[in-house]
């Protein structure tokens, strides 16, 4: 069985990268569902040229990466045909990699039998795959989210928030993570969800770690700020998840609602969908208080479903995170439902797509139809994940009793 699983992660990473090689559509790169304006491939190889025929990549409106990723792959990583999917691949393998890490910490194992089953599911989940195989910087976002919760689990601190503050670089709503990942890197990863209690350490301590998060971030943002010789990259990277200005479609709930906002509202709602992202972390980790790494994890899904440019892999890596919680499997209440739903939306997506904006059949309302049936199942996963992680804290039910939901 060891020598199985020793041999099922280079087997795994070997097919993608062959995946990675293959002659896929151009359109992938330039597909809506799979790349955001802050993830694309193409508007990342356009803002290096720009940047290297002397022109400010950000003075326009199609560039908004982190000048991070702009100064890393203007000089030391090179994008070309042939290393950019080894670089996909690679990013992969490591996200992999931690997700398997984290399982093994939380069950304080050094192996188990499950650990090709959870690299399994997130390198050949699709959701994961085809942005990768797009080559959408939201990979990598991925693969620094992991990491940050491999680093708590382990109790590394300072790896664990400069991993997290350069995520915050790359996608601001990820900042929410920051308490979750704190409180994780004083605590255990260890399943509490059956014995739930009451959190026995002190918040105080976890403001030093909030000190030296705001460090990394000040640090990262100076760095940025040398790389662009001005401000103006703040406006067009961490100001498009506050403003957004760019309405190209996505799988997400934005688009459509500000394209057919008023100007005159477009400030005070752009104020609510904020704040409502906000109003989900206290809640969530003072429930989740005794397994704080289940509490990063329906926060992901919060973000999955609610953030103002999500991709495919954005509900991606919150459905693979269910491969590290199996002891609330038994208490899903409509797992069969919500993939079905997942199943559903994922044909819809591409079909509305294709009808409005290759063929011209359709409309705008057809893909946001599309986009509403995939929240509605990213929401019912989300809703299934935090109502199994309550009832594990109940158990097995005596004949004669039931719980129900007031």
């Amino acid at each position: 069985m060891d020598s199985d699983a020793d041999l099922a992660f280079p087997a795994l990473v070997a097919a993608r990268l062959l995946l990675a090689f293959a002659p896929l559509p151009e359109a992938l790169k330039h597909d809506q569902q799979l790349s955001s304006p802050l993830t694309s491939y193409s508007r990342l190889r356009e803002g290096i040229y720009l940047s290297k025929h002397g022109i400010d990549p950000y003075s326009g409106g199609a560039f908004r990466h982190s000048p991070l990723l702009l100064s890393l792959f203007s000089t030391v990583l090179p994008l070309t045909p042939y290393t950019s999917p080894l670089l996909w691949t690679a990013v992969d393998a490591i996200a992999a990699w931690a997700l398997v890490r984290i399982w093994r910490l939380r069950t304080g194992a050094k192996k188990t039998s499950r650990d090709k089953q959870i690299a399994a599911l997130y390198l050949l989940n699709p959701y994961i795959l085809l942005p990768s195989l797009a080559l959408s910087t939201s990979s990598m976002e991925n693969m620094l989210c992991l990491l940050a919760l491999m680093f708590a689990s382990r109790g590394r601190t300072s790896a664990s928030l400069f991993a997290l503050a350069c995520l915050a670089q790359s996608s601001l709503p990820s900042v929410l993570l920051l308490a979750p990942v704190a409180l994780l890197n004083i605590t255990r990863p260890v399943s509490r969800l059956a014995l739930p209690r009451p959190f026995e350490g002190s918040v105080k301590q976890t403001i030093p770690l909030l000190l030296e998060f705001f460090g990394y971030s000040a640090l990262l943002t100076i760095a940025s700020t040398l790389v662009c010789g001005n401000w103006l990259w703040v406006e067009k990277t961490w100001g498009a998840s506050l403003t957004l200005p760019d309405l190209t479609p996505n799988p997400g709930l934005w688009w459509y609602f500000f394209t057919e906002m008023f100007d005159h509202f477009r400030p005070f709602f752009l104020m609510v969908f904020c704040v409502h992202l906000l109003i989900y972390v206290a809640p969530i980790c003072i429930q989740f208080q005794h397994d704080f790494l289940y509490a990063a994890f329906v926060l992901i899904g919060v973000l999955a479903t609610f953030k103002p440019y999500p991709t495919l892999s954005d509900p991606g890596l919150f459905l693979s995170l269910f491969s590290i919680f199996p002891e609330i499997y038994p208490y899903l209440r409509h797992p069969i439902v919500t993939a079905l739903i997942h199943l559903h939306a994922s044909l819809l997506l591409p079909l509305f797509n294709s009808l409005w904006l290759q063929q011209g059949t359709g409309n705008a309302n057809f893909f946001y139809a599309s986009t509403l049936v995939f929240g509605m199942g990213n929401g019912a996963a989300l809703l299934d994940a935090i109502w199994a992680g309550l009832r594990a804290a109940i158990g097995e039910l005596k004949e004669g009793y039931e719980v129900v939901q007031e």
